[in-house]
């Protein structure tokens, strides 16, 4: 018996255009794409690494928010990064929403992300 999915939608304007969705609910699973700053364009315009996490965790909070999970419910999160430099102030920034109840993280440096001024990408799942 397959489990019913359940799906989030942020409007985020890759959606659509690529095919999937925020975040989906599979049983207690709960997967939240890849959260990048794109919803405010003044933290994509200073550069600043940490303020950009800060509202990329938001954006995945709010979508396990939609799906019945939280900040508790997280068991793995995944940091990529555009500039090895940004390390500390985005695994700072990461230990103030995650740190409370730390999950299973890996951080890893990429060529780039699909805006240039995007510097970091989180993804999140959670166990509900």
């Amino acid at each position: 018996m397959t489990a019913q999915v359940e799906r989030a939608w942020s409007g985020g304007p890759w959606e659509q255009r690529y095919g999937y969705c925020r975040a989906l609910r599979s049983g207690d699973r709960v997967i939240v794409s890849g959260c990048t700053a794109a919803a405010d364009p003044s933290a994509l315009d200073t550069g600043d690494a940490a303020a950009q996490f800060e509202v990329a965790a938001a954006t995945a909070l709010a979508a396990l928010a939609d799906l019945g999970a939280g900040v508790t419910d997280v068991v793995r999160t995944r940091m990529y990064l555009v500039d090895r430099a940004d390390a500390d102030a985005v695994g700072a920034a990461h230990q103030r929403v995650f740190g409370g109840h730390p999950p299973a993280a890996t951080m890893v440096v990429v060529a780039g992300l699909i805006d240039p001024r995007m510097r970091v990408e989180l993804e999140v799942e959670a166990a509900s």
